[in-house]
């Protein structure tokens, strides 16, 4: 077991440490949408190598204050490259999305993850669920459809938003599954951080045929690298170290809220003013996290 792999032992209050990890990763993960809107006309390929290159310095900065390595050894090198490239996709696939749909729906769609995080924990880890917390799987995934339902504007463009979001979901779960496979192997700033620079450098060749260089202004770079490092570079690493202590559905659960703070964001900083269909969505989503959690 590595240093860093603590059982799953109680935080503040009692609240289990992955537990409040994950809720951590929630609100820097909140920031992200916004973040990436307003890193633009910079392209999807753009904005994604930018964020994933500079979440991997603060994280590999992380790793030499601990100790850590910054690479795993070499004849697991070729696992690694495939998580990288799975998370290149979940990322590329996320941020495409919010420039074909709205906020609400991209976010609402990418956390069906759970149902593919349970999925992949069973049939990849052998870790299954209790029973009953199945119901709160459910649940959660239905408030998310109502959330995403509905929708009076619904046209081609959407659609394809809406597919983009899905792809981004399925690379999700594989992306969460493939973070707890390796927590009595590696450190998590040894994992993070190489998992993060494979994955951009996977979408370094398509960055370079999409350059914009109309893009390349403070505001747009300012944009980009806090969306590199507050919902990546600490959001998705305290998502990594949560679920070296917690269940990956329950862990994905919690971070479905990432819906609710983004559509909240979204509305206070863009104007997009949530339905109510997607408001009634959120809360029940919430109840859903709420019984698998109790």
């Amino acid at each position: 077991m590595t240093h860093d792999d603590a059982p799953a032992g109680s935080g503040v209050g009692g609240i289990p440490r992955g537990t409040l990890f994950a809720l951590a990763a929630v609100i820097a993960f909140s920031t992200s949408p916004i973040l990436v809107l307003w890193a633009a006309p910079l392209s999807p390929f753009e904005i994604t190598v930018g964020r994933l290159a500079s979440a991997t310095m603060l994280v590999w900065l992380l790793a030499r204050l601990n100790g850590q390595p910054l690479l795993p050894r070499r004849a697991d090198l070729p696992r690694f490259v495939g998580f990288g490239f799975v998370t290149a996709l979940h990322f590329l696939s996320y941020i495409a999305s919010l420039n074909f749909t709205t906020i609400a729906h991209s976010l609402a769609i990418v956390y069906t993850a759970p149902i593919f995080v349970t999925l992949f924990s069973v049939t990849l880890l052998k870790e299954p669920i209790a029973r009953r917390k199945w119901l709160g799987v459910i649940v959660a995934v239905l408030g998310i459809t109502v959330l995403a339902g509905f929708e009076p504007r619904l046209n081609k463009r959407m659609i394809l938003g809406d597919l983009l979001a899905l792809a981004s979901a399925i690379t999700f779960g594989l992306y969460s599954v493939a973070g707890r496979s390796q927590r009595q192997r590696y450190g998590l700033f040894t994992y993070a951080g190489t998992v993060y620079g494979l994955a951009a450098l996977w979408m370094l060749p398509a960055a370079l045929l999409n350059l914009t260089p109309a893009g390349y202004r403070s505001s747009s770079l300012l944009a980009l690298l806090a969306a590199g490092l507050i919902p990546l570079g600490v959001g998705h690493t305290l998502y990594n170290a949560a679920l070296r202590r917690t269940h990956a559905t329950t862990v994905n659960l919690i971070a479905t809220q990432e819906v609710t703070g983004g559509v909240l964001l979204g509305a206070l900083l863009l104007g997009q003013m949530p339905q109510v269909n997607e408001i009634v969505g959120a809360a029940i989503a919430l109840a859903g996290i709420v019984l698998v959690l109790v």
